[in-house]
């Protein structure tokens, strides 16, 4: 028995003294056909292949974003099976540690009845040398081992597989970014960036917005039926995007709305603020910046820019008529450094070819008075779909007083839904009143507080309406005697010049 260990000895030692003359000795070239030849020889025998991803590929320091997605996928299956872990700090995400494979580490995957290996490896650099980037020396790959017989089935679909799923638990467990535009002077520099962010943490949901479930319930399925539609508008020829336009009264809920949006749909937000840039082409580069998966937003866009050529003309024919003095120089100076984005800039942002970029988004506008917007900018096929947040009505308010006060019904609903029925009251004043503002308030007592606020609500609308009946009288009877007195002095003037031209024919005559 020992000789025959002295023996497998002595045959290790020989290969190894063999290999190490092989690799030092042998011509490259020699050696590069002998290994070529090598493995056609083991590949008749051994029926697996290799696949190899390597974690740096093609461009200086930049992470393989194939790599990145198969060390998510295979994160679970690591963390369960694998025994040498390795802890990854993920920024930017709901779970900021992943476990991943540690080098030389393996596990097992079965896909469709398929059984596939994963390992973890890494090429130790041959030579010692200093560098500041010593994570390129050691190039770390994913070798992916299955039967010949699987070749077809893993390229054309395990593969893609698992970078699908791989960059969808990637959004799943990001953290969601609210977004909004630097002022241009502050793009340039090392590390600037042309939008700044802060993590998205609204709690809104379809659930706690106060509107009517059949119009809730409608948005939902628009919502649903986009997301689920890149092959459909790949078909149509159309970018997959969609406009909306949110209008009403302030506080019904139109920022509410768009952050039950972003939460139904695990989408990040712009708030693109359109005073802070300058011109159209500040506007597409903002546009090139922003992520799929994404809403951008511009609030009040009635109050952001003037954007009608005749409200321009009427601004510079002004300017023209107002004296040349210093301060009105200093206004047209201000003027001239503010925006100067128009409004074929806007709707080249909104329906243009640079709308294309990206895909999966959402634009919204927002305003309070829909019908100062130019009907070019609202139109359908830019603002798809017009949705109307109004006064707070009955169901609405159930559903406010759900949140609130956790109350499904009470005695009271029905005196408050027939006051809203004669009362306009906004959400934001119904839930002010809802809100418990000490221990002491239950609900029968907020419910109370609400009644009595739309009952002053409805005196003080009483009171607007007889005042603006007056003031509109007022101004009638004043323009009623303008005109009398416009017609009368007419009559005097015409009087005057008959009697002027009778005595000049009286004077003729003599």
């Amino acid at each position: 028995m020992g000789e025959t260990w002295t023996q497998l000895g002595s045959l290790i030692a020989s290969i190894m003294f063999l290999c190490a003359m092989f690799g030092e000795y042998f011509p490259y070239h020699l050696r590069i056909l002998i290994m070529s030849y090598n493995k056609k020889l083991v590949s008749y025998v051994y029926p697996y292949i290799q696949i190899r991803f390597n974690e740096f590929t093609g461009e200086f320091l930049k992470r393989s974003e194939a790599y990145a997605a198969i060390e998510t996928y295979l994160s679970t299956k690591s963390s369960s099976e694998a025994k040498n872990l390795k802890a990854v700090v993920i920024k930017d995400s709901t779970q900021p540690v992943q476990f991943s494979m540690d080098e030389n580490e393996g596990v097992a995957d079965i896909f469709e009845g398929v059984k596939l290996w994963w390992t973890v490896k890494n090429d130790a650099p041959r030579t010692q040398s200093i560098s500041f980037f010593p994570e390129m020396e050691e190039k770390r790959f994913y070798m992916l081992t299955f039967h010949k017989s699987h070749r077809d089935f893993v390229c054309k679909t395990y593969i893609n597989h698992v970078l699908q799923q791989g960059k969808a638990i990637t959004l799943k467990n990001r953290q969601r970014k609210l977004c909004t535009n630097n002022p241009s002077q502050n793009w340039n520099g090392y590390r600037s960036k042309k939008w700044s962010h802060v993590t998205f943490e609204h709690p809104a949901s379809f659930d706690t917005l106060a509107m009517e479930s059949k119009k809730k319930e409608e948005i939902i399925n628009d919502l649903t039926k986009f997301s689920q539609s890149k092959d459909y508008y790949a078909k149509i020829g159309k970018a997959w995007k969609r406009g909306y336009l949110l209008y009403g009264p302030p506080g019904t809920g139109k920022s509410s709305m768009i952050a039950a949006m972003a939460n139904f749909l695990m989408y990040d937000i712009y708030d693109l603020e359109l005073t802070t840039v300058k011109d159209n082409t500040e506007l597409r580069r903002l546009l090139i910046e922003t992520t799929s998966k994404s809403i951008i937003v511009i609030e009040d866009i009635d109050c952001s820019l003037d954007l009608t050529g005749q409200r321009m003309k009427k601004k510079k024919k002004e300017k023209d008529e107002e004296p040349k003095d210093p301060v009105s120089k200093m206004k047209e100076e201000e003027e001239e450094s503010s925006s100067k984005v128009t409004l074929s800039g806007l709707l080249n942002f909104i329906d243009g070819l640079w709308s294309a970029s990206g895909g999966e988004r959402l634009i919204i506008f927002t305003t309070n008075y829909v019908e100062k917007l130019d009907p070019a900018l609202i139109r359908r096929g830019r603002m798809d779909k017009h949705i109307e947040l109004s006064y707070c009505g009955f169901e609405a308010f159930k559903v406010l007083a759900k949140n609130y006060l956790d109350v499904d019904s009470h005695h009271l609903f029905t005196t408050i839904g027939h006051m809203l029925e004669e009362t306009k009251m906004t959400p934001a004043d119904v839930a002010e009143n809802l809100m418990p503002k000490s221990l002491d308030e239950d609900a029968d007592t907020c419910l109370e507080k609400l009644i009595e606020a739309i009952k002053t609500a409805k005196e003080e609308a009483i009171k607007k309406a007889e005042e603006e009946a007056r003031l509109k009288a007022e101004k009638e009877e004043k323009e009623k005697k303008d005109a009398a007195e416009k017609d009368v002095k007419v009559d005097e003037s015409l009087a005057k010049e008959v009697k002027e031209n009778s005595v000049g024919v009286v004077k003729d005559d003599k």
